[in-house]
C-alpha cells in the first residue's frame, strides 16, 4: 500500500459521503427526468440512454445490457415505441433479428433531460466554492480512473 493510500480520511468514512451524495444525485437525476415533457420511468430511460449509446441495437442485446428477459426486454420497447420515441425494424443482415434505433422524439427527449441535468447541477455547483469544485473533480477523475482500471471486473464484486 502506498503512503497517499494511509493518510486522509477513512475509507469507511469517504464510501459513506460517496454513498450519500449518490443518493442525492439520483434524486436530483429522477427530478430533472420528471420534468421533461414526456414522461418515462427509469428502467424506460435506461433502456433509452443504451439504445443511444449504441445507434442501433438488437432486442437481445439491449436485453443483456438491462439484465433482463427478452421478453420483458421486448415489453418495454412496446411501451418506448407506442410513445413514438423508439422505433423497431428487422436487420438487414438476418430479417428475425429485431432492430432498435430511436426517433426523432427520443433523441429530443434524451437531449432534453440531459440539459435539465446540467442546468440542475451547475447551480448546485454555483453554491460550491472554486476549491470545492476543484477538490471534486480531482476526486471524481481519479474514482473514474479506479473504475476503468479494474478492467473486466466489475468493482462491486467481491474477489475471491
Amino acid at each position: 500500500m502506498t503512503s497517499s493510500h494511509r493518510r486522509g480520511p477513512r475509507t469507511a468514512d469517504v464510501s459513506s459521503a460517496v454513498e450519500s451524495a449518490a443518493e442525492v444525485l439520483t434524486a436530483l437525476w429522477d427530478r430533472t427526468q420528471q420534468t421533461s415533457r414526456t414522461r418515462v420511468s427509469p428502467s424506460q430511460m435506461q433502456a433509452l440512454a443504451i439504445v443511444e449509446r449504441h445507434g442501433q441495437i438488437n432486442l437481445n442485446g439491449l436485453a443483456a445490457e438491462l439484465d433482463a428477459i427478452p421478453s420483458s426486454a421486448s415489453r418495454l420497447c412496446d411501451r418506448l415505441q407506442a410513445a413514438g420515441l423508439l422505433t423497431r425494424a428487422a436487420s438487414v443482415h438476418n430479417r428475425r433479428e429485431v432492430m432498435l434505433a430511436l426517433t426523432r422524439d427520443g433523441r429530443a427527449l434524451l437531449a432534453e433531460i440531459g440539459r435539465n441535468r446540467h442546468q440542475a447541477l451547475a447551480r448546485i455547483l454555483a453554491d460550491m466554492s472554486p476549491d470545492g469544485r476543484e477538490a471534486l473533480l480531482t476526486g471524481l477523475s481519479e474514482f473514474n480512473d479506479a473504475v476503468r482500471s479494474a478492467g473486466a471486473d466489475e468493482p462491486w464484486e467481491q474477489h475471491a
